[in-house]
């Protein structure tokens, strides 16, 4: 048995940062029921690229759910709404603030009739503070962050990250925040509402840089393809291309120039004997090397850094991870069968439970695909889905 087949979740968020997370709970054996708007439902649907019109972005991030599509502005819509929300565990929105309250589906409202609900509210920059009110999305979060600051090249243009790290981080954030209060509500049976900003999840991550600027006040700067702290922490050129090598430590250093590059007198030159001075020199540093790895290839490096012990690895795009044998035996790529899509693969799960494994017990759903039998599970019987289709209440 899945570990969460026990949470029923209500799914009213759209795009990603919701979806994420409503997606990692699925993917655990939650029960979770997407309630679409009926103008389209989410708005990842409406976005490319598309296989028999239907949306793979949408597809890659919404497996294991059922879909339903009610007009949460209607009366009668509001109140299928709260009977699911009676028996649920937990409700994920991310509305702007202010917006669940003016359709009356917000927590205080829910709370009324289920005490034990747990509300995750998922936003821009929360549900208080000044700029609360603000919309937010992940590339303004990744500015205001200082992320952007610290991203690509010195004295070049910043550079956002090359995925939606904030959207994510959000999502991932809320999933642990809903598992410690769902673990609370088991031992008080107490509901509580849990308030998520992207554009704050992601701030608890900067350690080696809050460590330096609360202590020294130094503001971190663009490093580039170099780490901030360890030297060689980094991209280096070599014949065909580049690698990553990571000496983050003084032996792994040691055996980089014992055993792979065969340059022992560097372990007794001054600019380089402990980590701390490398970083100080690592221009210098990363000359020196570069002179020697531009000599072979990128698999001869890897390989020479694997006989020593030396992490190092290639810098691959995207096509070449998904190929990558490890990644393939780790079945981190999976395909899955879509009514509409056909076969399709997708990313698979991270974390690998051995009693209870994450599994995809079902493909991202059509629009609306579940209505009928969600709404029946209530007691509504086919007339009256049909009043309440034409009505415009369900889709």
């Amino acid at each position: 048995m899945p570990s969460l087949s026990s949470i029923k979740i209500l799914d009213i968020s759209q795009i990603m940062a919701g979806p994420y997370c409503t997606m990692v709970l699925a993917d655990m054996g939650a029960d979770v029921t997407k309630v679409e708007k009926p103008n389209g439902g989410d708005d990842s649907r409406q976005m490319g690229p598309y296989i028999n019109e239907e949306s793979t972005c949408f597809a890659q991030i919404n497996r294991n759910k059922k879909s339903i599509s009610i007009n949460l502005k209607e009366e009668e819509g509001r109140g299928i709404f709260y009977r699911l929300a009676e028996t649920a565990d937990v409700i994920v929105e991310n509305y702007r603030p202010g917006v669940t309250r003016s359709l009356k589906i917000d927590y205080e409202t829910i709370k009324a009739i289920n005490p034990g609900i747990i509300y995750c509210s998922i936003s821009g920059y929360g549900q208080t503070g000044p700029s609360s009110h603000k919309g937010g999305f992940d590339l303004v979060a990744q500015g205001m962050t200082g992320l952007m600051s610290m991203t690509g090249e010195p004295g070049r243009r910043p550079l956002k990250t090359g995925i939606a790290v904030y959207d994510i981080g959000a999502g991932i954030t809320a999933a642990y925040s809903i598992l410690a209060a769902y673990i609370n509500k088991m031992n008080t049976g107490e509901g509580q509402h849990i308030d998520i900003a992207i554009a704050e999840c992601g701030l608890p991550w900067f350690s080696w840089e809050a460590a330096a600027y609360f202590s020294s006040g130094s503001i971190p700067q663009p490093t580039g393809w170099r780490h901030r702290v360890s030297a060689p922490y980094q991209a280096l050129k070599v014949s065909d291309g580049y690698i990553m090598l990571g000496c983050a430590n003084q032996r792994t250093w040691e055996r980089l120039c014992q055993s792979v590059i065969d340059c022992p007198e560097l372990l007794d030159d001054p600019r380089f004997t402990t980590n701390h001075l490398r970083g100080q020199n690592v221009v210098v540093l990363e000359e020196i090397l570069e002179g020697i790895f531009i000599t072979d290839t990128m698999q001869s490096w890897l390989r020479k850094c694997d006989d020593a012990g030396v992490p190092a690895g290639p810098i691959n795009n995207f096509a070449q991870a998904m190929e990558d044998p490890h990644y393939q035996a780790r079945d981190m790529v999976l395909e899955v069968d879509h009514p509409t899509i056909g076969k399709m693969k997708t990313i698979g799960f991270p974390g690998k439970l051995s009693r209870t494994p994450a599994t995809i017990r079902m493909p991202a759903p059509l629009f609306g695909q579940h209505t009928d039998e969600v709404l029946g599970g209530l007691g509504i019987n086919a007339q009256h889905l049909e009043l309440l289709r034409q009505q415009g209440v369900i889709k």
